[in-house]
């Protein structure tokens, strides 16, 4: 889906200072908000796959490994799912599963009576046998499944995987979330992976949850640092973020870790004002995050640090040691 008619509406946020209180500024009316916001929906969610963690140079690595057999069954993926109109983010949910599931094989065993790329078991009435090693069938099969599960379109992709495959270790299919974007964008030809339509020329706004959210935080600068603080008089940094979105309307969950999935994934060079930048003692491992900033748009950050240092804003590089590379956008 390509945006038909180009947005003329230019929205600027404005920030006073570095280290001062800023203040967001209306420049536009509700009404022309309102279409730019129209604008960013149909650009982001149903063109592309996302917002999910993008193919980064990760996905590229991962999917380079790929052999013949691995290859064909993806391209059946992207095909069947082009064929019956299915958006690219269900080839992205499949192809997670597959990768989880069999490692993108068409295997004749499997844990007790389990068969195939998805590993479906004939007794709990996925096929037969001679079904469940029919390539073409398995897919089908994996989407009709997909297709009943409530809001399978609008969680991280490997939450509507573990919907279908029911799997004892959910995370699991998170691991191959960069590499499915990475194959749903070359092999399927679907541009702007994010979603945050940079592809289709948009100069985008932060949506309304985002201003306020910038606004409430920007307000609680000066105020103290304290472990475990969620306001009104101090805060650590999870604290911060978690009131900044609640005065937006938005529930985060308490700590930094568990923020990292509360929202939509892109990558931490295309943050928009609004969205959580997280730090990790190993940046590629979401169980060591420690630390979490709202960025502000042109550099800057505004975060509840750490003890001795209140609340402020500060230049922020995306070379920064244990940065992780995903933001998150709260509320998609």
């Amino acid at each position: 889906m390509r945006l038909g008619v180009l947005v003329g509406v230019l929205v600027a946020v404005l920030f006073a200072g570095v280290a001062t209180v800023g203040v967001v500024t209306k420049v536009v009316s509700d009404q022309q908000q309102a279409q730019m916001q129209a604008a960013y929906t149909n650009v982001s969610c149903d063109a592309a796959i996302g917002p999910s963690v993008p193919g980064t140079d990760h996905g590229a690595a991962q999917a380079a490994k790929l052999n013949d057999e691995q290859r064909y069954i993806i391209s059946q993926i992207i095909e069947i799912g082009k064929q019956r109109g299915l958006s690219p983010r269900a080839w992205q949910i499949a192809i997670q599963a597959g990768m989880t599931e069999s490692g993108m094989r068409n295997l004749n065993y499997g844990d007790r009576d389990s068969l195939g790329i998805f590993q479906m078991r004939p007794s709990m009435g996925w096929g037969t046998p001679a079904q469940l090693q029919d390539i073409p069938y398995q897919i089908n099969k994996f989407y009709n499944v997909l297709l009943t599960v409530p809001d399978w379109d609008k969680q991280r992709p490997g939450a509507s995987a573990q919907d279908v495959e029911r799997s004892a270790f959910p995370e699991r299919y998170h691991k191959w979330e960069q590499m499915a974007a990475h194959l749903v964008e070359n092999l399927g030809q679907v541009a702007d992976m994010v979603g945050c339509g940079q592809s289709a020329g948009l100069v985008l706004p932060p949506n309304n949850a985002a201003a306020a959210a910038i606004q409430f935080a920007l307000g609680e600068q000066g105020k103290p640092y304290v472990w475990g603080a969620t306001g009104p008089n101090s805060y650590d940094c999870s604290g911060l973020m978690l009131r900044a979105y609640e005065a937006a309307g938005i529930t985060l969950s308490r700590v930094s870790r568990d923020q990292y999935k509360n929202g939509a994934m892109l990558p931490v060079r295309d943050a928009q004002p609004g969205d959580l930048l997280f730090w990790a003692y190993d940046p590629s491992n979401p169980a060591t995050i420690h630390h979490v900033a709202m960025y502000l748009g042109d550099g800057k950050i505004v975060e509840a640090q750490q003890t001795g240092v209140p609340v402020h804003t500060r230049k922020v590089s995306w070379n920064e040691d244990e940065l992780v590379p995903q933001a998150v956008r709260p509320g998609v």
